[in-house]
């Protein structure tokens, strides 16, 4: 596939996609952007989520990891299914009745101003992080198809990328989001689907010959019960899916503030549950996908594995030019929209938590959003550049890696505040939530020499949390 077939593809789906940013968000105002108005419909925010659980490291690492991890992965979507249930029926109801835009503020109301900050600087640190890592991974395919062949700088890759972003979520926010992924989830959809079919087609397979030949590899296995200490066990896969979906959705402004813009928490819970059911066939075909992909690869001598598999088959000469088209719109979809809402997310969370703008009138709350929409886009691209200079490709454990150390003191906040009633001593709050992901890497690095050789997979969140937990207990309030 030539670099100017996937600049004119590019072209093409931006060209659709601000059309759609642009009518979407023409009209929208301060609370248009932070929660759209709570006018949006239940079951196109369903339709929206599927894709938001679908980023850009989705689409190209999962196919990857098949290799390796089999279909390990779908223990933890098992998991993330009953996070959301946890989600639908714990956490919706409490935001709704609080009125809130930034779900942060419940950790005001509950703990105090330092908590409520504690909470926002966690989110933004996890967010800015991994949006980062899974843009990251765009631009390294984006230099490989496009700016390597043209002899441009990664810095230049760096810079339009984040420009795009920026672009079309500046006026809209939330509002036109909701659109853009909807729009993505369908390009995700038709661009997986297809892929399977000409793959397929090209490995002389029919339907039942597929299911046969991907049910019958190794690379298939579900379920991993044998050895506790692999990574890949059904139980630490399946418990850290649960508390990944709480930490990374139920508590994430990003996520939830789709969910805050419905009518009414009923419609969010519709909205919810509807999408867990979804993903878990989309990750499905993905890992469906990435069999076909290996199989293809050995057939025909290609080399390569991992996040760099899927790229290099769908841009090589063996298939017509809809396939690597297809696997363009499906990546750049995937990974701007997941873009555009962290930035909007990380705008909404710095303005409403840290910046602590309420109060302000209408024209100096939006001239603050727009001033800080800007400096989260900056700090995005450096992020991005920086990645680029470590050269670390391992994206889809790196992004769940740091969700285990920046999600757990959020998670540890909250559930506290939910389980408990006890007043703690908010000016302490900040300590313990900086100390518990410490304990966490000590007990990381330490774990196989301490436990008989454990290794600690994602459910290190759990003991992150935990540790939060446990410390806000010493901070409870006595009374006299």
């Amino acid at each position: 596939m030539s670099p100017s077939t996937v600049i004119i593809t590019i072209i093409a789906y931006f060209a659709i996609l601000f059309t759609v940013s642009y009518i979407a968000g023409r009209k929208a105002d301060n609370e248009g952007f932070f929660v759209g108005n709570r006018k949006s419909k239940w079951y196109v925010v369903a339709f929206a989520m599927i894709g938001s659980f679908i980023s850009g490291v989705t689409f190209v690492s999962v196919p990857g990891m098949v290799a390796t991890n089999g279909f390990a992965y779908m223990q933890m979507v098992l998991g993330f299914i009953v996070g959301q249930f946890i989600i639908a029926f714990v956490l919706i109801p409490l935001f709704y009745k609080m009125n809130l835009i930034s779900i942060y503020q419940y950790l005001d109301n509950r703990f105090g101003i330092l908590s409520h900050k504690t909470g926002a600087w966690f989110f933004f640190v996890s967010k800015m992080l991994g949006a980062a890592v899974r843009l990251f991974l765009v631009c390294l395919t984006l230099q490989l198809l496009v700016f390597d062949p043209y002899h441009l700088p990664f810095m230049l890759n760096v810079i339009i990328t984040v420009a795009l972003v920026w672009l079309y979520t500046f006026r809209g926010g939330v509002k036109s989001i909701i659109w853009t992924d909807s729009l993505k989830t369908l390009c995700l959809i038709v661009s997986v689907v297809l892929c399977i079919y000409y793959i397929s087609c090209k490995l002389d397979m029919s339907f039942g010959g597929m299911v046969k030949s991907i049910t019958g590899s190794d690379m298939s296995q579900f379920f991993f019960f044998g050895d506790i200490d692999d990574k890949r066990y059904f139980f630490k896969q399946f418990f850290a899916g649960i508390f990944m979906m709480i930490a990374m959705t139920g508590l994430d402004q990003d996520m939830m503030q789709r969910n805050l813009s419905c009518k009414n928490f009923h419609d969010s819970q519709k909205n919810i549950i509807t999408s867990g059911l979804c993903q878990f066939v989309i990750n499905l075909l993905f890992l469906m996908l990435g069999v076909l992909l290996y199989l293809f690869a050995h057939k025909v001598g290609i080399k390569e594995t991992g996040d760099k598999l899927f790229p290099t088959v769908a841009s090589s000469n063996y298939f017509p030019a809809i396939v690597g088209i297809l696997f363009i719109v499906g990546l750049i979809s995937s990974a701007y929209s997941a873009a555009g809402s962290a930035l909007t997310a990380l705008t909404t969370s710095f303005t409403v938590d840290i910046l602590h703008t309420k109060g302000l009138n209408e024209e100096k709350l939006t001239r603050t959003r727009k001033h800080v929409h800007v400096i989260m886009a900056i700090v995005m691209g450096v992020v991005i550049f920086v990645f680029g200079l470590l050269n670390n490709t391992s994206v889809i454990d790196a992004v769940y890696k740091l969700a285990s150390y920046t999600y757990g003191p959020i998670l540890g906040l909250f559930a506290f505040g939910i389980l408990t009633k006890a007043k703690v001593r908010d000016r302490f709050i900040p300590y313990v939530a900086i100390l518990s992901p410490v304990l966490c890497y000590i007990l990381d690095v330490n774990s196989e020499r301490w436990f008989g050789g454990y290794k600690f997979s994602y459910e290190l969140l759990i003991f992150n949390a935990l540790f939060t937990f446990l410390g806000l207990c010493l901070l409870i309030k006595r009374k006299n």
